[in-house]
C-alpha cells in the first residue's frame, strides 16, 4: 500500500452484564489477546456508541463498529456485514441493539464537517435481555465467536491493515 495507511477504529460496543449483547466486547477481548494491532489502528471496549464519539469521526479515516443486532430472522451466531446506511435506515434485519447508530453518529459529525468510511459487523444474537444480570454469552453465540473475531481480522486486511497473530496466542 503506497503513502501512510489509513488510520482505522474498531469500535467494539456493547455490554458484557447483558448476555450476548456483550458480543461487542468479546471480540475486543479476543483482538487483543490472539493479536499485534498495526500502529494505525486502535482498538476500543465500548459500552455504548454516543454522540461523544464525533471526534473519532475527525480523528480516523475509517471506523469499524463490532455489535450485537437482534430482528433478522436468522439462526444466533449468524454474522452480518452493513454499509452504516443499511444499518440503520433499514427496519428489522438491521437493528442495533443500541439507541445511537454509526450511521447516526456519520450523520451528526457530517454537520460539524467530519467525515470518514464506516463499516458494521455484528451478529444475530439469541438473548440480549436477560431478567437477571449475567456475564456470558449464549451457546450459539459463543459458538460462532470466532468467525466474527476473524471477519474483523479480514477487514483490516483488506483496509491494508493485517493483524499479526501474538507468538504466544492461546490456542
Amino acid at each position: 500500500m503506497g503513502g501512510s495507511a489509513k488510520s482505522i477504529a474498531v469500535m467494539c460496543v456493547g455490554n458484557k452484564l447483558m448476555l450476548d449483547d456483550g458480543v461487542g466486547p468479546a471480540v475486543y477481548d479476543a483482538l487483543v489477546e490472539r493479536y499485534e494491532v498495526p500502529k494505525n489502528v486502535s482498538l476500543f471496549d465500548l459500552g455504548c456508541l454516543t454522540l461523544g464519539h464525533i471526534d473519532a469521526v475527525r480523528d480516523f479515516d475509517v471506523i469499524i463498529t463490532v455489535d450485537a443486532v437482534d430482528g433478522t430472522d436468522t439462526a444466533p451466531g449468524t454474522v452480518f456485514r452493513f454499509e452504516p446506511d443499511a444499518m440503520a435506515r433499514h427496519s428489522g434485519a438491521t437493528a442495533s441493539l443500541h439507541d445511537l447508530k454509526l450511521v447516526d453518529l456519520f450523520d451528526t459529525a457530517a454537520l460539524l464537517g467530519y467525515e470518514c468510511e464506516g463499516l458494521c459487523l455484528g451478529m444475530q444474537v439469541a438473548n440480549a435481555s436477560p431478567s437477571e444480570l449475567c456475564i456470558g454469552l449464549t451457546p450459539p453465540v459463543a459458538a460462532s465467536l470466532d468467525l466474527l473475531v476473524e471477519t474483523v481480522a479480514g477487514e483490516l486486511a483488506r483496509l491494508g491493515s493485517p493483524l499479526r497473530p501474538r507468538e504466544c496466542a492461546p490456542a
